[in-house]
């Protein structure tokens, strides 16, 4: 597969956010609500240099990629990052490319390309802040057995969904970590 054919594939970030339905509004309530930092701006003009564009395999359905792409994309924007979305459930050859510990397809997944297309960087699913909190949300659920626990499940990843949203400490979490991978 063709990293550079396969990124002139994918949809700009506005055809991304405008195609959305279920998580568009705290997609957007990030994206407005996130700003990069001033100190960072020499890791930015460094990142500008390299020319790295980035594909970004993501669902609209998924909470991770609610909060950590609107942030992705304020770094994108400061780095002068292209950026292309691509669905992961429509693209499985991409997808396979980019398991996480080799068998989850867990999203969002940003691979960064350089001017020739070769990967210079991967980053996702998740800061390692962020597995440790929707780990520590989920262990208290009833065994998998029981009646109750798709509901509990659920009431648990809408808190968890709802944190994304409203807690700015997780959003640095993902900000730095993100940061992390631009200095690789």
């Amino acid at each position: 597969m063709d990293l550079n054919q396969q990124f002139y594939e994918g949809m700009q970030p506005q055809e991304y956010v405008d195609q959305m339905q279920s998580h568009q509004n705290d997609f957007l309530y990030i994206y407005e609500h996130f700003s990069t930092q001033v100190e960072d701006v020499p890791l930015f003009e460094n990142v500008q240099n390299k020319q790295w564009r980035a594909l970004v395999l993501t669902e609209d359905w998924c909470g991770d990629a609610m909060l950590n792409l609107p942030i992705f994309l304020r770094i994108s924007e400061a780095g002068q990052i292209d950026t292309r979305f691509f669905l992961r459930d429509d693209n499985p050859e991409l997808m396979d490319r980019y398991l996480t510990n080799g068998t989850s397809r867990s999203i969002p997944k940003i691979i960064l390309i350089d001017p020739e297309g070769k990967e210079a960087a991967v980053w996702g699913p998740r800061a390692p802040e962020l597995e440790q909190y929707v780990t520590d949300s989920l262990t208290n659920l009833p065994d998998k057995e029981a009646p109750d626990y798709e509901e509990k499940r659920r009431e648990v990843l809408l808190f968890v969904t709802k944190a994304f949203r409203d807690n700015q400490d997780l959003w640095q979490y993902v900000y730095e970590d993100m940061k992390q991978t631009l200095q690789s």
